[in-house]
């Protein structure tokens, strides 16, 4: 197999997005509609792959901001890696991993981040890049710890959150529609404030933008008191996942344990609609050092198990 690598060219964004749509492991983070609310953020590193004149992959990437010997698949988004539609396996990973070492040394890069897409993610199994990352020397340099539900074979769910959600059913009113965005953002400003001294990675623009480009995939789950949105989660979706992006409840919705409704209509919504895996989301600090294990076990109780998010450097 001959890798050809080409690097990315707005031109070629069409062309990219529709390989994303049909490869066995890409969702929404990997396409320029996602990439590129970004901006001018990051210098674009990304590339394609070729075997001769046939597309066979795409591997979202830019250069580390004060870095330029480094690249990163990709800084924008919570993973990378090469999406393909499965022609890329055994010895043809190998080679496409030995393509883009080349191709980055040949650009004075001298060391490669690769975000591996955890396996949820994928529609049929696809972590041959693992294998040849490490057959080409790559370290695991992070790992993150996210909590995910497999819908076809759920945990028993905790008599702690059976009782908040029946606590909460007593009280809150269940909504699902993207018009109150901006009420959310601002209870979700207001949750990162006073846990976390924080602010959301987005800003409101910014994932409003989003969600005119994603209005599938991106969904939004609320609970109300008296018509006031007092909790939520934001959704990032896939083919296979459900992917709580963004999760926030005020003080008064803490009181009534309103993300217990949430996330138990929403996790019921995403098993009849044929998702595979409910993912929570990671509940790491520090470069994933730090694990917040009240959080995790918050998420856990709902039936859910680990899903590691790994980070390989690959020195060039």
């Amino acid at each position: 197999m001959n890798i050809h690598i080409v690097e990315y060219d707005p031109e070629h964004a069409q062309v990219w997005d529709d390989w994303c749509g049909a490869s066995d492991n890409a969702t929404l983070l990997h396409t320029r509609r996602f990439l590129s609310y970004h901006g001018d953020r990051f210098e674009d590193a990304s590339v394609l792959l070729f075997d001769d004149q046939r597309l066979t992959g795409v591997f979202p990437a830019a250069r580390v901001t004060g870095d330029a010997h480094s690249v990163v698949s990709h800084p924008g988004a919570t993973y990378g890696g090469i999406a393909h539609d499965g022609r890329l396996q055994g010895q043809r990973m190998i080679d496409a991993i030995g393509a883009l070492k080349s191709h980055y040394r040949d650009r004075h890069v001298r060391k490669l981040v690769y975000k591996l897409v955890p396996f949820i993610y994928a529609r049929v199994p696809a972590q041959d890049d693992v294998y040849a990352l490490f057959r080409h020397g790559a370290q695991r340099v992070r790992c993150d710890l996210s909590c995910a539900i497999d819908l076809s074979h759920q945990r028993p769910v905790s008599e702690r959150r059976r009782r908040a959600r029946r606590k909460a059913h007593q009280v809150v009113t269940l909504g699902s529609t993207i018009g109150e965005l901006r009420a959310f953002w601002s209870v979700l400003g207001e949750t990162l404030a006073r846990r976390h001294e924080a602010v959301p990675v987005h800003t409101f623009d910014e994932i409003a933008l989003l969600v005119s480009r994603f209005p599938n995939e991106i969904q939004l789950r609320c609970a109300f008191i008296e018509g006031q949105v007092v909790a939520g989660v934001l959704f990032f979706n896939s083919t296979t996942v459900w992917h709580a992006q963004y999760i926030a409840s005020s003080e008064r919705g803490n009181q009534v344990s309103a993300l217990d409704a949430v996330f138990d209509a929403a996790i019921e919504e995403a098993r009849t609609g044929g998702a595979r895996y409910f993912d929570f989301g990671t509940s790491n600090e520090s470069a994933g050092t730090v694990l917040n294990d009240g959080l995790y076990r918050f998420k856990s109780e709902f039936g859910g198990g680990g899903v590691a998010h790994e980070f390989y450097e690959l020195t060039i």
